[in-house]
């Protein structure tokens, strides 16, 4: 031990605390929030149809479908609770397949995402900038241009309140995400009130399968809408690194998050299905306004403001994972240097946050760019896929790796062998076209990999311009010092 060391307690914690990382700020509620955020967005409120519409309007078959795809998501979701419990890093899907399959299918996850994921995001920010301005219009629509610059200045706010700090952006999450569960029970307990109260909607749920039964197919396509709309149970592991006591917390958070969406779910299709007939459902351009309008006709203005508060907690959220995987890409060299970065007076990934945000606003501006990832829906679960087989993988080339939480080894079969039905499906029943772009877009990344990953190929001005870039925005690498910034 060298002279100069010193091993006080004190003076160990106050080194730690000094180091440029990310900080363990994210507790147990804060990650329930996050997983409920991610998952109910505007669908759940305005068009729960989709199910109901392939189920043939067969009131059963509609409701088991919600169950059974809930159960699908909890699988999955345990399955990421064991990696991210066991391997605590940033960069969720993209951390497991690079660790389980190897650096190129991770780079091709990585390509896609940075693509996909901010297309997403910006489509939020458009809807929550329809329904912002809806209540000023009317009856009229909106200037296009009012709410490209509305979904621009909502974007931009939340990629800097992220970019500045953790714990404020974790303290909107559970904002935004109290509110809108708020408003989904306010739905929930109006239905559970009027099934009981009526005698004639008792009735509606006494032959819930006397109805027409729907085909295998119809059956499939249902499903596909089920799971859709429980989108966002992955979003935890893209922040592992930040949780608390990761390897309790992050089972615990999952198999509490996931658990109350799917009881939520249920309870607010039920409280619909007692009000609105299936083919008022079906009908409805926005079920839980036309729900409104019945039950509540005073103050049916609620649910459009919640429709609005629940986009912009799913966006907090997504913005807020997505500047994770672009910072745990960078790290691993397949993304610039730059965005792995950490700015050195609030140890937050801002340089990925800029990143993951510029993009999202370039789409946008040309919004109908948001429609060519339409295709790219695949891509989702073909990633799971992997994923999940990276469990399997690591379970037999890594036995002694540490795991806190294990899933029953048959769930990441199950999972892998239905998110391959999932890729497939869609493109035997409906071939088009434009799968085959989204495949060769994929197939593309091995363009940019080979040169400038695997034979690491850099350019000297680019070590010029991070360096400026650097200085400008006072960020440096993670578990460096403020001292390690360029001179």
């Amino acid at each position: 031990m060298g002279e100069g060391e010193n091993n006080d307690p004190k003076d160990v914690q106050r080194r730690e605390k000094a180091k440029i990382q990310l900080k363990r700020n994210i507790g147990y509620f804060d990650g329930v929030s996050f997983i409920i955020g991610s998952i109910v967005g505007a669908g759940i409120f305005v068009s729960p149809t989709g199910v109901l519409k392939y189920s043939l309007l067969n009131v059963g078959v509609a409701l088991t479908i919600w169950t059974a795809s809930g159960l699908v998501s909890l699988m999955g979701a345990l399955c990421y609770a064991e990696l991210g419990s066991a391997l605590p890093f940033s960069g969720g899907e993209y951390s497991h397949i690079k660790r389980g399959l190897g650096s190129l299918p991770a780079f091709m996850f990585i390509w896609t995402s940075t693509f996909t994921k901010p297309a997403s995001n910006a489509a939020r920010a458009l809807l929550f900038a329809e329904y912002a301005t809806q209540p000023f219009y009317g009856i009229c629509p909106a200037p296009d241009v009012l709410k490209k610059c509305l979904a621009l200045a909502v974007l931009w706010s939340l990629g800097i309140l992220n970019g500045l700090s953790v714990k404020m952006a974790a303290w909107v999450q559970t904002v935004f995400t109290l509110l809108k569960m708020m408003a989904l029970s306010v739905i929930a307990v109006g239905g559970i009130v009027l099934l009981i109260s009526r005698q004639e909607s008792l009735a509606r749920f006494e032959d819930m399968f006397g109805s027409e039964i729907p085909n295998t197919s119809q059956v499939a396509e249902a499903f596909f809408q089920g799971l859709y709309a429980y989108g966002g149970w992955w979003s935890l592991n893209y922040m592992a690194e930040e949780m608390k006591n990761p390897s309790r917390n992050i089972p615990l958070t999952v198999m509490t998050a996931v658990p109350a969406v799917i009881i939520f779910y249920l309870l607010v299709n039920i409280s619909y299905l007692t009000v609105l007939t299936p083919k008022e459902i079906v009908s409805s351009v926005a079920v839980a306004v036309t729900w409104a309008d019945r039950v509540i006709p005073s103050v049916a203005w609620i649910i459009p403001l919640s429709v609005a508060v629940s986009i912009f907690g799913a966006l907090n959220s997504s913005m807020f994972t997505l500047g994770r995987l672009s910072y745990a890409g960078s790290q691993s060299g397949h993304l610039p240097l730059l965005i792995s970065m950490l700015n050195v007076h609030s140890c937050t990934p801002a340089p990925a946050m800029i990143f993951s945000t510029i993009i999202a606003s370039i789409f946008i501006i040309p919004s109908d760019l948001i429609t060519l990832t339409n295709y790219f829906g695949f891509s989702a679960w073909l990633m799971i896929g992997l994923t999940c087989a990276s469990l399997i993988v690591l379970r037999y080339r890594e036995p002694h790796l540490h795991r806190p939480y294990k899933v029953f080894l048959p769930v990441p079969f199950m999972m892998v062998a239905m998110s391959f039905f999932l890729v497939l499906v869609p493109i035997v029943w409906s071939p088009n076209l434009q799968y085959l772009y989204g495949f060769l877009f994929m197939l593309a990344s091995l363009i940019v990999y080979l040169p400038f990953i695997h034979f690491k190929l850099r350019f000297a001005f680019l070590d010029k311009i991070t360096c400026h870039l650097q200085l400008l925005l006072e960020v440096c690498p993670a578990d460096g010092s403020a001292e390690g910034k360029c001179e």
